[in-house]
């Protein structure tokens, strides 16, 4: 379970603190695969920044056992100077987790990158993190992975690749998704959580949350 209590998350300004999100008391079940829905501005991204650690509340809580991955975006917490394979060593040693050869050649595989896993991220196309970017995070058996808009990386096969890759990591552990692709909402997601008018609504049924999200 992953718990919101009182969160609020805002920044200053000079007409006084914006809000991002606003008093959410919300609990994410473990065993769902749970869309972020909203309009732009509704502070998806942020609760999946909240939840993955990256960010912090400027109130209240939140409370999870799980082992959450960061959100799976572009170039997420990547260190440019180092190689792709460095990287690998590098992210392994800030989740606390052992590096391993086969970790590493599983990433380089996955990401297709040949022989430019040995050069340094900042030579990477924007394509070429991405890729990366999945790829690494595939490497760990996390217990809840999140992604925003993750799986619009690459071509067709590769966003294949993509999604039965976590088909398969659903077997052992849950996603949270943002995404505008309701087709991917659907196939992938089992519950769905709307961003609206400062409310975190919970919904059983993704297709009613979507009938929702497409009315405001």
């Amino acid at each position: 379970m992953i718990r919101f209590s009182n969160v609020s998350k805002y920044f200053p300004t000079r007409f006084g603190p914006k809000y991002v999100l606003k008093n959410l008391n919300l609990d994410i079940p473990d065993d769902r695969d749970i869309a972020i829905l909203g309009t732009n501005g509704a502070g998806k991204s942020t609760l999946l920044r909240l939840v993955g650690g990256i960010d912090f509340p400027s109130e209240g809580k939140i409370i999870s056992d799980r082992f959450i991955s960061w959100p799976l975006a572009l170039s997420s917490g990547l260190q440019s100077s180092l190689t792709g394979r460095e990287n690998v060593r590098f992210i392994c040693r800030v989740h606390g987790v052992k590096a391993n050869r086969q970790t590493e050649e599983y990433v380089k595989e996955f990401s297709e990158l040949g022989d430019s896993f040995e050069l340094p991220v900042k030579s990477y196309s924007s394509g070429m993190k991405s890729k990366y970017s999945f790829a690494v995070s595939m490497g760990f058996d996390f217990d809840t992975y999140l992604m925003d808009e993750i799986m619009s990386v690459g071509d067709a096969g590769f966003k294949k690749k993509c999604e039965n890759a976590i088909s398969n990591k659903r077997a052992s552990a849950n996603i949270i998704l943002v995404s505008h692709n309701m087709n991917l909402i659907r196939r992938q997601c089992n519950a769905a959580i709307l961003l609206a008018y400062g409310r975190a609504d919970f919904y059983e049924s993704v297709d009613q949350a979507i009938f929702r999200y497409q009315s405001l």
